[in-house]
C-alpha cells in the first residue's frame, strides 16, 4: 500500500498516569458523519494504543506541509518526542501539536477492535479545531505535498483571499 498517497496525522493521548503519548499514523479515515466518527489503526503493543485504550480518547493531529521533521519525529522510538515539539493541552484535555497541526479532532472511543499487528479504534469525534493550510502527505516511501490551487484557478483566489 505505500504507492497510495495518505495524508499524515499524529494520534495523541496520555497515559494513566498523564503522560503525554503519540505515535505518527497514516491509516486514518473518516467513517461516519452522523455521528462524526474517524477509524485510526494503532500498533499493537505501542504506548500509544496503551494510553487510548486507559483514556478512553485520543486527538488527530492532522499535519501541515511544514511538519515533517514532526513526522518523522513520531515514527522514531525517541522518547522525549514531547519535548521536541510546541504542544498544549485541547479543549477536551488531549495533546495538541499547536505549531505542527493544522487541524486537530479530539474522539472519544467507539470501539477498539484487534487485526493482526494493529488494533482498529474508531472515534466519536467531539471537538475539531482547524486552520487553513495545506496537508502533508505520505505515498511511495516518502513525505510531500501538493498544490491545492494547481488545479483550479478559482481555488487559488480563495486561499489567497482566507490568508489576508
Amino acid at each position: 500500500m505505500c504507492s497510495f498517497p495518505t495524508g499524515v496525522t499524529v494520534i495523541t493521548s496520555l497515559d494513566a498516569a498523564g503522560r503525554p503519548c503519540g505515535m505518527t499514523c497514516t491509516s486514518m479515515t473518516s467513517v461516519t458523519l452522523r455521528p462524526p466518527t474517524l477509524l485510526v489503526c494503532l500498533r499493537v503493543g505501542s504506548a500509544t494504543l496503551e494510553a487510548v485504550r486507559s483514556r478512553g480518547a485520543f486527538a488527530v493531529n492532522l499535519l501541515h506541509h511544514r511538519a515533517r521533521r514532526t513526522a518523522e519525529l513520531f515514527s522514531s522510538p525517541v522518547a522525549d518526542r514531547f519535548e521536541r515539539v510546541l504542544w498544549k493541552r485541547s479543549g477536551t484535555g488531549l495533546p495538541w501539536l499547536t505549531e505542527d497541526a493544522f487541524a486537530l479532532a479530539d474522539c472519544r472511543v467507539a470501539e477498539d477492535r484487534e487485526m493482526g499487528d494493529h488494533a482498529m479504534v474508531l472515534g466519536h469525534v467531539q471537538q475539531v479545531t482547524r486552520a487553513v493550510d495545506t496537508p502533508l502527505l505520505y505515498g511511495l516511501r516518502r513525505f510531500s505535498t501538493w498544490d491545492p490551487a494547481g488545479h483550479d484557478p478559482a481555488h487559488a483566489a480563495r486561499q489567497a483571499e482566507e490568508n489576508r
